[in-house]
């Protein structure tokens, strides 16, 4: 019976995960910021055939390392499908990351503190958003944590050296996923302390032969894409090589830290952040860290390592003045693994209960709220989506009646999970929210998030034999193009692209178009030739034949400082 009823709970996990984190899959395009570059990167690997050097448009992308835009362009090589290809790796590494989470808490504890772990997990707020997006975080997260898993089974479990080679691999294919995967080799600190202060279980001998085959591992994952790259860039004789070599391995990686030229926020931000995009776990530590307090003075080494790694993830990123609430996202998993021993007892309190409660009430008239706003008690509501979104009328409706839908959920899960199981009804709101995000949210809002219907609605006006070029143009515009698009860079000034697209346009004015972001716009096009498209992402697109040009585009000192702060307001989204 005991057998069955693990079986039981484990394959409740699973199945919710899966339908959580997946639901929705291959039902939208890439939305912005991030998905769309990426996923462009990986679809121009597929159709060059240089999976070496990125490439956005015509430029390198340098921002980042490409594993995430490999495994795109992997699956997608696999499954001939982008919609699929594009989030499914970072699907598969958040169940990745519930898996470790779940096996280390059984090991470290029992079964039931892993399932209690893998559940806090699953509904923290902020790893159930970015699980479902395609962007570099959550795939990092699964290799710092799958690194810490073969750290802790061999520093607690242990000996267990294959583990601790696994770790430090992983925690090199971290780094060349996102250069911050070095940060699950901090877990060597606390657990140095505790053996410097001859705390029990802990298994930290560097004078064996094998710990030092850790930092090969290490090494070895890094150089395979490090070494190849390095040699390519410095035999290739071109620049531009050299300078992607040099902005990837040096100023993305230490002076970003070193010199946060955008996201800048206080040295307090993630005490900010966690208690607000951490819940519901996070509701929870005023009642954990006394008995995490407790532990400590028993001195166990579980919880110094758990807790010691986690204090110092959050240290090393409220330094730079640079931060973003995804940096501590690695984080999270080891604070539920921490959490998780504590939750059969704390869930067992009256005042916790009360409180999550509390948490699931203000969840459902939030949603009953937004749901009658959208349907008419607030008219302005519904106009700024239309404005700003490109939402019509019938999409904020629909949004509406999802919201009223929801709130009755949540009305229905609190009165049936009764006082002394409200995290059930905490569960039941936050699975059903997620799902129906999923699967309503995702069809309703992919033609303006992703401008799909922009450029579908672009494509429609200038005809299929028409040539097109885009102007101030976002990654989702070249991606979601019907056609082979022309491109004149991405990070040049925009008042560069428009002279370089009304040349280009000059050769054949009868057939030729400009896309142009509404900001990119300069006194030398006539808007009453021009043909306003409408708004995809917050920015508004025109049309542009050779006739609506009245005279050269020259930007004078009030445009240049528009378009510097404009632009510069767009790259700061990396």
């Amino acid at each position: 019976m005991l057998t069955t009823r693990q079986s039981r709970d484990f394959w409740l996990l699973a199945i919710t995960a899966l339908l959580v984190l997946g639901a929705g899959l291959g039902m939208r395009d890439p939305w912005p910021s991030d998905e769309p570059r990426f996923a462009l990167v990986a679809k121009q690997m597929v159709l060059s055939g240089d999976w070496l050097f990125p490439h956005r448009g015509t430029e390198l992308y340098s921002d980042k390392p490409p594993m995430l835009m490999w495994l795109q362009a992997t699956l997608y090589t696999l499954l001939r499908d982008w919609r699929v290809a594009f989030l499914l790796p970072t699907l598969l590494a958040s169940l990745g990351t519930l898996a470790c989470v779940y096996d280390l808490g059984r090991r470290l504890w029992t079964r039931k503190v892993g399932l209690y772990a893998a559940w806090a997990l699953l509904f923290a707020v902020h790893f159930t958003f970015q699980a479902k997006k395609a962007q570099i975080d959550p795939l990092v997260v699964f290799f710092i944590t799958l690194a810490n898993y073969g750290l802790l089974r061999h520093l607690l479990c242990g000996p267990a050296w294959r583990w601790w080679w696994l770790g430090w691999f992983a925690a090199g294919l971290g780094v060349i996923t996102k250069g911050v995967g070095v940060l699950a080799l901090f877990m060597l600190v606390p657990a140095l302390v505790a053996v410097a202060l001859g705390w029990p279980r802990v298994r930290l001998d560097l004078r064996n032969w094998r710990f030092w085959l850790g930092p090969v591992a290490f090494a070895a994952a890094v150089a395979l894409w490090l070494v190849p790259m390095v040699l390519a860039a410095t035999s290739s004789g071109q620049a531009e090589y050299r300078a992607y070599m040099n902005d990837i391995l040096f100023r993305q990686t230490a002076k970003r830290y070193a010199q946060s030229w955008d996201h800048h926020q206080p040295w307090w931000y993630f005490l900010a952040t966690m208690p607000s995009m951490w819940i519901p776990a996070f509701l929870l530590v005023p009642w954990a860290i006394p008995a995490w307090w407790r532990r400590l003075r028993r001195r166990d080494p579980r919880y110094l390592l758990l807790l010691g790694w986690w204090v110092l993830i959050v240290l090393f990123f409220s330094i730079p003045h640079g931060k973003r609430d995804v940096y501590i996202l690695p984080a999270l998993p080891i604070f539920c693994l921490a959490l998780a021993p504590l939750l059969p007892g704390l869930l067992r309190r009256r005042d916790v209960q009360w409180v999550l409660g509390g948490f699931a009430a203000l969840l459902t008239v939030a949603l009953l709220g937004v749901g009658v706003a959208m349907l008419g008690g607030e008219p302005g509501f519904e106009r700024r989506l239309i404005l700003e979104r490109g939402i019509d009328s019938a999409v904020t409706a629909a949004l509406g009646w999802v919201g009223i839908a929801l709130g009755s959920w949540g009305v229905v899960s609190l009165l049936f999970s009764g006082p002394r199981r409200f995290h059930i009804a905490v569960m039941s709101i936050l699975a059903m929210a997620w799902v129906t995000y999923g699967l309503v949210g995702y069809p309703l809002f992919n033609d303006s998030s992703s401008a799909r219907g922009l450029m579908r609605d672009a494509g429609e006006r200038i005809g299929p034999d028409a040539e097109l070029a885009l102007v101030g143009w976002k990654e989702q515009n070249l991606l979601m193009s019907d056609r082979p698009v022309r491109t004149f860079g991405f990070k040049r000034r925009w008042y560069l692209q428009l002279q370089d697209g009304v040349a280009w346009q000059a050769e054949a004015p009868e057939r030729r178009w400009l896309l142009v972001q509404q900001a990119a716009l300069l006194d030398c096009v006539d808007r009453d030739q021009a043909e306003r498209v409408g708004v995809a992402n917050r920015r508004g697109w025109w049309l542009v034949p050779a006739r609506a040009f009245v005279g050269p585009c020259q930007p004078n000192a009030v445009d240049l400082a528009r378009i510097r702060r404009e632009q510069g307001k767009e790259d700061g989204e990396d």
